[in-house]
């Protein structure tokens, strides 16, 4: 017989609590709540909820070399943003070195995004820059064009999912250091962006055999560069 305890999810608390009729019980019941409202909330409290990008590839059918590390040029990106949303840095992690570059955004719109990450990728070497893995936000629905652009491939991580991109939220992190919460990011030039860059990436890791992100990637691009050769 099986005696592990009967677990009850949080989502069927507040269901039980919510369905009671209102009275003296509901209202006390509410609040001991972390978050006291008188009733759910809805996702979104815009006039229109997004339903989702086109076209999209999902992270499912991104290829396992990807998942492993092993095969360099796998990008995962994000943004962080400024005090009420109204300015944004985008952010772009190369999963096996870990190398950070920070994109100077105009917006945080679609349009942003596809400027900017094509202005900063296209830098690195067509052999290192495979994929792009990122989040179903609005500011990639033209991720049809800037996939055209880079000739990349573009996964998309599954609703409410960072850890799929594991190595961008720990990057964010770090990153908020240079970029506070609640700030105007748009004061930020690429040119400050980019010495903070260099500081991220000159930081010992761990997980790098306490190697640097920039000595990594660089000696990726130093085997890429010897790879074309080869084969010209």
């Amino acid at each position: 017989m099986d005696s592990s305890p009967l677990r009850i999810s949080h989502e069927t608390i507040y269901c039980a609590i919510y369905a009671q009729p209102r009275g003296a019980l509901r209202t006390e019941l509410v609040k001991l709540l972390r978050k006291s409202h008188a009733g759910r909330l809805p996702r979104s409290r815009g006039s229109a909820r997004f339903t989702g990008l086109q076209g999209m590839t999902s992270i499912d059918l991104r290829p396992p070399e990807v998942a492993a590390r092993i095969v360099p040029g796998h990008w995962e990106g994000d943004l962080v943003k400024g005090s009420a949303n109204a300015s944004a840095v985008g952010t772009l992690v190369e999963r096996t070195s870990r190398f950070v570059m920070l994109v100077k955004l105009d917006g945080a719109g679609a349009t942003s995004i596809l400027d900017g990450f094509s202005r900063r990728l296209r830098s690195i070497p067509p052999g290192l820059r495979k994929t792009l893995t990122y989040d179903q936000g609005t500011e990639m629905a033209l991720h049809d064009t800037l996939a055209r652009r880079l000739r990349m491939d573009i996964f998309f991580c599954d609703p409410h999912s960072p850890w799929q991109r594991g190595s961008n939220e720990n990057a964010n992190g770090l990153i908020r250091e240079y970029l506070p919460k609640g700030s105007d990011l748009s004061h930020f030039t690429q040119q400050q962006l980019s010495s903070f860059e260099y500081a991220l990436n000159t930081r010992p890791r761990k997980i790098l055999g306490f190697k640097t992100p920039l000595e990594v990637f660089s000696q990726l691009k130093l085997n890429n560069i010897a790879g074309v050769a080869l084969q010209a």
